[in-house]
């Protein structure tokens, strides 16, 4: 089948830098579902057409025609559609008259409950470019637009103002209104450079023309592998140093230009007396510069900016860029100066009227509570109490600070700055940036003892406030990021190796606050198990199935370390010849013991009427033995290497012993056997729900 490539673009206003990519990826693949959904092939979208002025998708080989659509219209059961005598029925009759066939044109298809009669038609496929306007519309309709705009007198409503619309199938026209627009065959290039229209003669050529012809490098992908490389190159070619250059800001310097131009600037050395974070907040979130450091990573004062223009005269636009961030380095500088003059913990008064939560108190109240469970939970974590409780007293002092309130993304790391030119020792003084981490998934850790012990107190002690005023998470509303306190919980707890009763943690910091309306034993279960399921998805991104979670899960434990331990020993566990088989036996003698009728005591070996079952006595005997140093070692792999060696008794056991043996206490004596033998493997976990082989 003929194919070509299709081409739109919606020429806009400046689009929303931190949007522009997600809105591209949604209209690429609206468009490739709604060819999918007509049945119309395609080999695969070209490249990420976007820029600040235009969303653009490219299509590589779409079928220029729409297959033959098949119709199938189902009518009453065969068995109601025909009398006795073969003859039809008023019902096919009218069914046929619905079709506008005869009778004899229906045919027969099975249905869930038996024979139907059916009218099937086959017509001609529409040719695609008919189909496009439709599949366009409806993709641009679904775009994730929070707040769509009006213009002009038009009630035409998009994320911006459009000017043009372009849509080119191979070299032909498509030729419709959208948003208000006739389409055309012609893009407009740089708003400086190449402001007019600029043809484009076939959908493969758009990129390369405007590249050309309008000074737009249209590919964001390429245009970001330039800013990349370009920006590295000035950096050490001209300032002698290395551009940090971080993903988000590279992405959102993307999206703001079009036809990229690095250039280096300066500022005042006398700027470096300010904390780097605070000069580098500035450079990076007003003003979208990228800083620059020395071998060393010491920050040196120069910047390198993308303008979005090829100047003819550089040194221009560098000054201008000079003159804009002398002040705002200037405004650093002197917040950092009046925070100096004041005492760290002369800030926490200042807590005191900022509200945490309604119900749960002030910011300052949120400090005492993690004094005492920070100082709480200090000694598992190998912190001193002492300075855990320090720094949970001056934890959120900085929030306060002239610089933070100007710069809250400096939140914590002024925190540490302020606290040690207070005269605060190093452990308290870095975990007041460290109580924040980790910030995200996969962020980094708290490195100092003090700071992991803060870290969890915050996060526990948010945990315990919000479910014990009933305002639990639900669905995708979880506007205190509990979910991501739980894992942060979670990652601090078993990849530090800590072993921690949550449940006691969890009781001792509700016993804190005194705002909290529900019962304390039900937050504190509720909490439990919402913190222990974000295990689940942990597991699975590992690798490890679900089922192997859950045998460790049933024993009803509350160490998350331990918890992670068994399961990672469960899941090697599972890949053994033995899981299957013994896992079946673990399966097969829970629910014989669920039926016990018969008190369950201590094995008497002279009830034994047989080899086989003194044999699993004796197993079981050594068993108990091997186990006690691996687990109290929590060396759980090695402990299910050794119950492995049950499988070929307890198999003998079932082959040749009737477990229910006429006999009372023969009776009660094998049960007894089968239930010692289940509480071994359950020192461990539930093996019967992992997958066996019965």
């Amino acid at each position: 089948m003929s194919t070509a490539n299709f081409l739109v673009e919606i020429g806009t206003e400046e689009l929303p830098p931190k949007a522009l990519r997600s809105l591209r990826a949604a209209f690429e693949k609206g468009i490739c579902d709604g060819l999918t959904k007509k049945g119309i092939g395609y080999s695969s979208p070209e490249g990420e057409m976007a820029a600040p002025r235009r969303l653009a998708v490219l299509i590589k080989d779409v079928e220029l025609q729409q297959p033959r659509q098949k119709t199938e219209l189902l009518g009453p059961a065969v068995s109601a559609a025909f009398d006795a005598s073969g003859a039809p029925t008023g019902a096919a009759l009218g069914f046929s008259r619905k079709a506008g066939v005869d009778v004899s044109d229906l045919q027969q298809v099975e249905g869930p409950k038996g024979p139907r009669l059916a009218y099937i038609s086959e017509t001609p496929g529409q040719a695609t470019i008919g189909l496009l306007p439709e599949i366009v519309s409806a993709s641009l309709d679904g775009l994730p637009i929070p707040k769509r705009m009006r213009w002009g007198a038009k009630r035409n409503e998009f994320v911006r103002p459009v000017h043009w619309v372009l849509m080119l199938l191979g070299d032909q026209a498509v030729n419709t209104k959208i948003l208000g627009l006739n389409s055309g065959t012609t893009s407009r290039g740089h708003r400086f450079h190449a402001p007019g229209e600029i043809k484009i003669t076939s959908a493969g050529s758009y990129a390369s023309t405007l590249r050309e012809q309008g000074k737009v490098d249209v590919d964001y992908r390429a245009r970001m592998e330039t800013i990349k490389t370009s920006v590295a190159l000035l950096a050490e070619k001209q300032l002698g140093g290395t551009a940090v250059i971080g993903d988000a800001l590279l992405e959102e310097v993307t999206s703001l230009v079009e036809w990229p131009v690095p250039l280096a600037g300066n500022f005042d050395e006398s700027f470096l007396d300010v904390p780097p974070e605070a000069l580098i907040s500035s450079m990076r979130e007003h003003q979208k510069y990228f800083h620059v450091i020395d071998k060393n990573g010491k920050l040196l004062p120069h910047f390198i900016t993308v303008a979005n223009i090829d100047s003819s005269d550089p040194d221009r636009v560098i000054d201008g860029n000079e003159r804009v961030i002398r002040p705002r380095l200037a405004d650093a500088a002197f917040f950092y100066n009046t925070d100096k003059k004041t005492s760290f913990d002369s800030f926490r008064d200042r807590l005191k009227p900022i509200v945490f939560q309604n119900q749960l108190g002030s910011i300052f109240d949120k400090t005492e509570r993690l004094a005492a469970l920070a100082q709480k939970i200090a000694p598992y974590v190998g912190s001193e109490p002492e300075d855990a409780k320090r720094a949970g007293e001056l934890a959120k002092c900085d929030l306060v600070s002239e610089m933070v309130m100007e710069f809250d993304d400096l939140q914590g790391i002024m925190g540490q700055y302020y606290a040690r030119l207070s005269g605060e020792n190093a452990e308290v003084s870095a975990a007041m940036f460290e109580q924040y981490l980790p910030r995200f998934a996969g962020d980094k850790l708290p490195a100092a003892a003090t700071g992991k012990a803060l870290a969890l107190a915050d996060r526990l002690d948010t945990l315990t406030g919000i479910f014990g005023i009933g305002q639990q998470p639900t669905g995708s509303k979880d506007p205190f990021a509990l979910r991501r306190a739980s894992l942060g919980v979670l990652r601090i707890l078993v990849e530090g190796g800590y072993n921690v009763s949550l449940r006691e943690i969890l009781e001792f910091a509700f016993d804190l606050h005194s705002g909290t309306t529900q019962d304390k034993d039900a937050v504190v279960t509720e909490l439990l198990n919402y913190l222990l399921d974000r295990f689940s998805a942990w597991f699975n991104d590992d690798g490890i199935a679900t089922e192997n979670f859950l045998a460790v899960r049933a024993l009803g434990l509350d160490d998350a370390t331990d918890i992670s331990a068994r399961v990672k020993a469960v899941a090697d566990f599972a890949k053994s010849d033995s899981a299957g088989a013994l896992a079946a036996a673990n399966k097969r003698v829970a629910n014989i013991l669920s039926k016990a009728d018969v008190e369950l005591g201590a094995i008497n070996a002279n009830l034994f009427e047989s080899e086989i079952e003194n044999e699993l006595a004796t197993t079981i005997d050594q068993s108990i033995l091997a186990l006690s140093p691996l687990l109290q070692s929590a060396n759980y792999q090695a402990a299910l290497t050794e119950l492995s060696r049950l499988r070929d008794p307890v198999d003998q056991f079932f082959d040749q012993v009737m477990v229910n043996a006429e006999d009372d206490a023969v009776r009660a004596n094998r049960l007894s056997l089968l239930n010692e033998m289940r509480q071994l493997f359950l020192s461990v976990a539930d093996i019967s729900l992992l997958p066996s082989n019965d």
